[in-house]
């Protein structure tokens, strides 16, 4: 049973990345994000991937969805690079 709760609250956190990244990609600027943010979440799933990985009973449903929320936050954060060097290329004056 706990593995259901479990899966909600990770997919009801997860729900919010999606709509995150098509924003990062779409708006196509870095301000206003916070990279150590992300970071901070990214080191949060890598956590609970590996106590996932290290428990006494395995669940891999349960690890998937740490996967998925995992790569989401790794999207996001690449998009923030792509992000900050079009803000730098705006700043120096080149087309985006």
């Amino acid at each position: 049973m706990s593995e259901i709760f479990e899966i909600a609250m990770v997919c009801l956190f997860g729900a919010s990345w999606p709509i995150n990244v098509a924003k990062s990609y779409k708006v196509r600027t870095a301000k206003g994000k916070s990279v150590m943010f992300l970071l901070f979440i990214w080191v949060g799933y890598i956590c609970g991937i590996t106590a996932k990985l290290t428990a006494d009973s395995f669940k891999w449903y349960v690890l998937m969805f740490y996967v998925i929320n995992l790569i989401m936050v790794s999207v996001d954060i690449l998009l923030y690079i792509r992000n900050k060097r079009l803000d730098a290329a705006l700043e120096r004056g080149e087309e985006k």
